[in-house]
Parts: C-alpha cells; sequence; structure tokens
C-alpha cells in the first residue's frame, strides 16, 4: 500500500485537530496547544490566549528558522517546551499538549497509566515518561519534558499539569494522544469494578501477529445498495467518533452486501475522516485492489457465514463498556428493560478469540445473542442493519455506564426470571 501524501497546510492541521481535541473534551477553551514542524524547520504553533472552540486558520503562528514570528497572535506560552522537546528528538514533527481529565488525575497523583490494559494502546503510545513539575511557560518545564522525550518517551504525563506527546506528524501524535486518554479513562471505570487484567507478551504478540491475506479484484459498478451502505457506514463511523464509541484507528464497521459480500472498514485510518471511496469491498476471499481491509475481515467474514440473519457487524472500544473487558465482572444487562430487548445475555470472549481464522469468533453471537465482550479489546455487536448495530452499540455503552454508575450509589437490582420472561413474550425475543 501507498503512503497518502499529506497535502493539509500545518495551519489547517493544528486548528483540525484542535477542534477535534476541543470537541471530544479532552482539553478546555484555554487549555493546551499543538505545534508542528515543517520540513524546513519552521515551526507552527496554536496562539495564546485565543478560543481553542474557534480557532482559525490565520490564528495560527509560524515561528521561523531565522526567530521572526509571523502571526497576529502571539505563540503559545508553553513555545519553549515545544522547542526544547524538537531540539531533543529529531525525530519528532508534531507535538499535541492538552489536559484530559483521566490523564490530569494520574498527574496529580504522580501516576503513570498502565497501557497493558489494550494492545492497541501499548503499542500506540510507545514508551510513557513522566516530566516533574516546573512553572508553567518557563525553561525548566521545557528542560524536564526534553529530558523524557530524550529518554525515548513518546507520551509524557507531566506533574500537577496534564500530557504532552510526539509524533511523527500531527495525525501520528493525535492516534498516540487518544490511545494514551483511552487508557487512562478505561483504568478509572475499570478499577470502580475490581481488579485490571493486563496483558502479557505473548498476548501482546498475538495481536501484533494478527493479519488478513485476502487476493484481489477490481469489482465491478457499485449498486445503489453498496453506495448506500457506504454512506450508512462512512455516517455512522464519524458519528461514533463523536460520540466517543470508536477509537480513531481502531476497531472496524462492515455491512453485508449480499451472500458472500460485505463492505468494511480499511485498516489503520483514521475512522472520523472516512470516505465512501476508503471503504473495501470484500467478496469472498478477495479485496478491492489496492486497498487494505480491516485486519478483523476473517472474523467478520465468519460471522456472517454462520448467521445469514446478521446484516452489519461493529468491533468497537466504548470506554465504560471496555472498563468491564479489562475485569472479570460481567455485565448484566438484566437491569434495565431496553438493555435486555436490545441485546440479551452478553457472552463474554476469550483473549485472542477474534485474532484466529478458525471462525470461532461466530459462536459468540447470534440473534438470540447480538453482543459480546471481548476480553481486553472491546465489544462486538451485531444486527439488522447498520442503524440496529450502531443503536446496540449505543445501549451497550449507556448499560455499562449505568451498572458502572450503581456500583457507586448501592447494591444492584436485576429484573426477576418472570419480568425477563414477560419481556421475551411482549417483544417476541429469540
Amino acid at each position: 500500500m501507498t503512503e497518502r501524501r499529506n497535502l493539509l497546510h500545518p495551519r489547517d492541521e493544528i486548528m483540525q485537530t484542535m477542534d477535534r481535541i476541543y470537541r471530544y473534551r479532552m482539553t478546555t477553551t484555554s487549555g493546551g496547544n499543538l505545534s508542528i514542524r515543517d520540513e524546513e524547520g519552521n515551526l507552527w504553533i496554536s496562539p495564546a490566549r485565543v478560543d481553542k472552540g474557534r480557532l482559525r486558520r490565520d490564528d495560527i503562528v509560524c515561528i521561523r528558522t531565522d526567530g521572526s514570528i509571523d502571526g497576529r497572535h502571539p505563540p503559545s506560552s508553553e513555545l519553549p517546551f515545544h522547542q526544547a522537546i524538537y531540539e531533543a528528538r529529531p525525530d519528532i514533527s508534531a507535538i499535541i499538549h492538552a489536559h484530559p481529565v483521566a490523564l490530569v488525575a494520574y498527574s496529580i497523583c504522580r501516576e503513570l497509566p498502565n497501557t497493558r490494559l489494550f494492545h492497541q494502546a501499548y503499542s500506540v503510545c510507545g514508551q510513557i515518561g513522566f516530566a516533574q513539575y516546573a512553572c508553567p511557560g518557563t525553561k525548566q518545564l521545557g528542560a524536564n519534558i526534553a529530558q523524557a522525550f530524550r529518554e525515548q518517551c513518546d507520551s509524557v504525563i507531566m506533574e500537577n499539569h496534564g500530557v504532552v506527546v510526539g509524533g511523527n506528524s500531527l495525525a501520528h501524535a493525535f492516534e498516540r494522544f487518544e490511545a494514551f486518554e483511552f487508557a487512562g479513562r478505561t483504568l478509572l471505570k475499570a478499577k470502580r469494578l475490581g481488579a485490571v487484567e493486563f496483558l502479557s507478551d505473548d498476548q501482546l504478540q498475538q495481536a501484533a501477529d494478527r493479519c488478513v491475506e485476502l487476493g484481489e479484484y477490481d469489482p465491478p459498478q457499485a449498486t445503489a445498495r453498496e453506495r448506500e451502505l457506504r454512506h450508512e457506514l462512512c455516517e455512522f463511523l464519524r458519528r461514533g467518533c463523536r460520540q466517543r464509541l470508536l477509537i480513531s484507528t481502531e476497531g472496524s464497521f462492515s455491512a453485508r452486501l449480499d451472500r458472500d459480500a460485505f463492505v468494511v472498514t480499511p485498516t489503520r485510518q483514521d475512522r472520523e475522516l472516512l470516505t465512501v471511496d476508503d471503504l473495501v469491498l470484500v467478496r469472498g476471499d478477495k479485496a478491492e485492489r489496492g486497498k487494505q481491509p480491516s485486519r478483523a475481515t476473517r472474523a467478520h467474514q465468519a460471522i456472517y457465514r454462520e448467521h445469514p440473519e446478521i446484516e452489519a457487524i461493529v468491533f468497537a472500544h466504548p470506554v465504560n463498556a471496555t472498563g468491564f473487558s479489562v475485569t472479570a465482572q460481567e455485565l448484566d444487562v438484566r437491569t434495565i428493560p431496553e438493555s435486555y430487548v436490545f441485546l440479551r445475555d452478553v457472552k463474554r470472549v476469550p483473549y485472542g478469540v477474534q485474532y484466529q481464522n478458525d471462525g470461532s469468533i461466530s459462536s459468540y453471537v447470534s440473534a438470540a445473542s447480538p453482543a459480546a465482550i471481548l476480553q481486553n479489546d472491546g465489544v462486538l455487536v451485531t444486527g439488522r442493519s447498520v442503524l440496529d448495530t450502531f443503536d446496540r452499540l449505543e445501549v451497550l455503552e449507556s448499560t455499562a455506564e449505568a451498572v458502572i454508575n450503581a456500583i457507586t450509589v448501592g447494591s444492584i437490582s436485576a429484573m426477576s426470571t418472570q419480568v425477563i420472561n414477560e419481556l421475551k413474550q411482549v417483544f417476541q425475543l429469540p
């Protein structure tokens, strides 16, 4: 696969990424700053004292290699530590600093979140580290942070402050930032449920080694149904990212086209930014020429082959449900009528089943059991359509959050067998 050329100007990259971070509530109006070091050595950075929720491209400041400043605002007051990181790490071309509350909690406690709870977090975040406190905007803070990066850390908790991550592009830095924040939030949820189960070296390697080998083919002109499915998938992928049900570069969503074909997300592309052309048509053992489908393609394929009634599938990582996936605590959906009607009993899938190419993942879902918790890997949800599947994903996450909150309130009261039988009869559940 040929890597896509980045045609966005640094001004646009910073503006769009800051908008996303702010929209995801991972920073505040006045907090956080982003920068890019371009191919000529110029440093582009977000401005000081400008509303992060309304940033415009002409707000971005450029510090030229000769030290001159181009912009209608002063650069961020944290410019010194950006410069210190770039000096310490020539391989870094972009930096994100923000104050997502989960990671700020760790910074207050002088702790680091263990990213081994989830393979994506562990592989994407890189080496994590800690920088001692110094007054914001000072050279000492820059020196403290730069030292952590000099020791080859890529994602750094700043004592009593926030987090800073670096990457070889702003998209790469955002991927690290999002994965780090997701790990922190998931751990906070999981610790309310019980002991957290972390992945071993062998388990992490199992995830790293997964792959999908398919032939290539040139599909015919897309039918109206295929075009509609592509449109629906893109719409719900975007919504899922914005509702924090999906991680931008992890998880997969597919929709059945016919008995032997389905459309699925590509691997390693930002889910929120996908277009209809990015999605991959898979038919039998072949995929669209020039495209790389999700590494979970074989799992999607096995489920479609075993269950003709299933029309859409999503592997996702909503934070509350993922909290259950990294502990031994069962998610009991017999707590809310809607939850049981939509989800029935949610099974638990042992770690790694979905990575195998033997089709065994298909035995964990069905019309009578449309959703499952994947040990240390989020959730699997199926449905009769893209909308139905997404709706169930929302219900699953809402239920998980309600149960976690209920644990704080008191003892959980599940519905009786009589109530469950009544629901089955009224809603004609299988």
